[in-house]
């Protein structure tokens, strides 16, 4: 058996799954990493699965949100509106500082873990997939430094500036494309680990889930200002509906747990720090209530093979 975990972006309600983990961990007895054979997160699920790989764990992680929340989302809101309309709402530097303060000098390859975290590279439009050398014919993602990674993959268009690796590669936020990653985890799994079909469990986690509410009918809702505040809903709608369709018919539906608790519209937002706590809590009652069925599949007392990787830093 293959055990796969997968973390969708979501800003600040990342600390839903970092919650929804670190419950597990306290249930288990045991930090949850150690108990899968592929971590893929994007975003701020990108940053959680960097974490779980380079040893931290998920209370650690929860913590980083709880502590550094308010520092990476700060600045007067009136000038962040102002801003926003023609640079990003956030600087990158608070984000870079906190990650450093946790991730140092730690590269991708330092990761116990196999790891898969998507970006976008905006010179070509081309897809940017940073993986742990899990393959021998992946050769260079491993020496990027932690940090780097997870400026990348968590650089959201208009909230923070698209962030340059020291070779000049613009990158921005791999939930563009990947928002839910869990159809890109199941194909890596299949296509480049030759892991089974059958042999595959996952675990998909999302940020929480609202009501898609966009109106089919009427030509006052079919125009550029109806839609400009409404297409980003739909895409990341259609996004996660295809990545999970993509994972489970792969892998059989059975073998796919989905886990995003549908909220109300606006209850949560990608950068308010005044949803902590209740998310905190939302993460905390999911696991209660998923702990049976996923200790009988996932944490069942034996931990995952070791990762050896084909180079290391």
């Amino acid at each position: 058996m293959k055990r796969i975990l997968t973390i969708d972006g979501g800003g600040m309600k990342g600390v839903f799954p970092a919650s929804f983990l670190a419950t597990l961990e306290d249930a288990i007895g045991d930090t949850v990493a150690n108990f899968f054979d592929l971590i893929v997160g994007t975003s701020t699920g990108g940053i959680i699965a960097l974490g779980l790989g380079l040893g931290f764990s998920a209370q650690q992680i929860l913590a980083f949100y709880e502590e550094s929340g308010a520092t990476i989302f700060s600045g007067n809101r009136f000038l962040r509106a102002i801003r926003r309309l023609g640079v990003s709402k956030y600087s990158e530097k608070p984000l870079k500082a906190v990650l450093e303060s946790y991730f140092g000098e730690k590269r991708l390859g330092d990761s116990t873990k196999r790891l898969v975290i998507p970006s976008v590279n905006m010179d070509t439009g081309e897809v940017y997939v940073y993986k742990t050398a899990h393959h021998a014919r992946l050769e260079r993602d491993y020496k990027i430094k932690a940090v780097d990674v997870a400026l990348s993959t968590a650089s959201a268009p208009t909230y923070f500036p698209t962030h340059r690796l020291a070779a000049g590669t613009p990158l921005i936020d791999g939930g563009v494309w990947a928002n839910n990653p869990v159809g890109i985890a199941v194909v890596e799994a299949i296509s480049v680990l030759g892991w089974e079909r059958d042999s595959l469990k996952v675990l998909s986690l999302g940020c929480t889930t609202e009501p898609l509410r966009v109106a089919s009918t009427g030509r006052l809702t079919q125009g550029m200002w109806y839609w400009a505040a409404k297409i980003a809903d739909v895409f990341m709608t259609a996004q996660s509906s295809a990545a999970l369709g993509t994972a489970q018919l792969l892998a059989g539906h059975e073998n796919v747990i989905r886990i995003s608790p549908t909220v109300g519209k606006g209850r949560f937002e990608l950068d308010a720090v005044k949803g902590i706590p209740s998310l905190k809590g939302l993460g905390d009652s999911e696991a209660r209530k998923a702990l049976p069925s996923l200790r009988r599949i996932f944490f069942n007392g034996i931990p995952a093979e070791p990762f050896v990787p084909f180079r290391q830093p």
